[in-house]
């Protein structure tokens, strides 16, 4: 992997060399098109709840920011598809088949041409992804911290001691293993049930009082204008992060070269850096989708003008909380990859076996 570069997207003319010769192509193509040929508009795929088409458009926004021309020829359409994740509420994802079901409907989507790009918020993106698709672009990440959400019940937050606005036995509405754990650890007398939907359906339902409290993605109020909406913000050395919170990725089809370069031009390094790190850890690990498994990037000066320096913090747990085990490590960015898997292997030699088991 290439060492981390400057936050920043290739200079628009690189990305207008690449508009102007894929509309050339096209031209080209639509004079002496066979029946089977790609013509434009380009579908971007996405699920269909507000933050994913926030995000999607975020992402067309960027890529026709350094590219007029592809916005003036009206070169993308976007295609919202309905999730096994989304259309299942009642369940556990881990009892339905885990995070991948967020992206199984697109990705079949995606394979079979029906679209051309898939936009994903990272952290739901399973680690290894179907053969003959890759993850071709990586986003600026947004703020990748947890946050409370508190009900009427609740009292004053303390920044010294952020679970105690919690009453004791307070019941938090939650989906995530991965914070239920970390609390748990923390508060072993509250209480959890389970709470899923978009952003909006669990604000919702701790209106109407059913939780004292819940959690979200601090990157999905953000993105969404509803930041003011966060009580708490969990620090990530309180709460770890899920592996690619607040990055959205792109998948496209393994083959599709164009596509491919079009997209790198549009990366976010120190994304593609944290996002590597961060996804190595999970793969090494290994869990199951009932593992509490927790992992944090980020990229620090080492000293001022100075080459960054890649700090990843992995996480794992048992869901009651009863084990819980943190680590951290650095290194150049470059090495992103190898960080991941050395502090996945150490992560995993230190936990007990079954927390790594899938229980029946």
């Amino acid at each position: 992997m290439e060492s981390a570069k400057p936050s920043a997207p290739f200079p628009s003319s690189a990305l207008q060399k690449v508009a102007a010769e894929a509309a050339a192509r096209q031209r080209k193509e639509a004079t002496h098109a066979e029946p089977h040929r790609r013509q434009l508009p380009l579908k971007v795929g996405t699920r269909a709840s507000p933050l994913a088409l926030v995000q999607t458009r975020a992402f067309l926004t960027v890529l026709t920011r350094f590219c007029p021309v592809l916005r003036d020829m009206g070169a993308f359409q976007e295609h919202q598809i309905s999730t096994t994740g989304d259309q299942v509420l009642n369940r556990k994802l881990a009892d339905i088949g885990g995070k991948g079901l967020f992206a199984k409907e697109i990705h079949e989507a995606l394979l079979d041409g029906r679209i051309d790009f898939a936009v994903h918020s990272l952290k739901d993106l399973e680690t290894t992804l179907p053969p003959g698709l890759v993850l071709a672009c990586t986003l600026k990440r947004e703020d990748a911290r947890d946050v409370l959400i508190l009900g009427p019940g609740c009292g004053e937050p303390d920044p010294a001691d952020p679970y105690a606005v919690l009453p004791h036995g307070a019941l938090v509405g939650c989906a995530s293993v991965r914070r239920q754990a970390q609390m748990l650890h923390v508060r072993p007398d509250l209480k959890f049930g389970l709470l899923r939907g978009n952003v909006q359906t669990r604000l919702d339902k701790l209106a109407a009082r059913q939780c004292d409290a819940t959690l979200l993605a601090y990157a999905g109020l953000r993105r969404l204008g509803m930041e003011d909406r966060a009580d708490v913000i969990l620090d990530p050395t309180i709460m770890v992060p899920a592996a690619g919170q607040g990055i959205v990725g792109v998948t496209v089809r393994e083959s599709d070269v164009e596509l491919r370069e079009l997209l790198s031009a549009i990366e976010d390094y120190e994304a593609r850096a944290v996002a590597t790190a961060e996804r190595a850890l999970l793969a090494e690990l290994d869990g199951s989708c009932r593992t509490p498994i927790g992992g944090y990037a980020r990229l620090i000066p080492v000293v001022a003008g100075g080459a960054p320096e890649l700090h990843l913090t992995g996480l794992v747990a048992r869901e009651d909380g009863s084990f819980l085990l943190k680590r951290s490590i650095s290194g150049a960015p470059a090495d992103a990859a190898r960080l991941g898997r050395d502090l996945g292997r150490s992560l995993r030699a230190d936990s007990p076996a079954d927390i790594f088991v899938e229980q029946k």
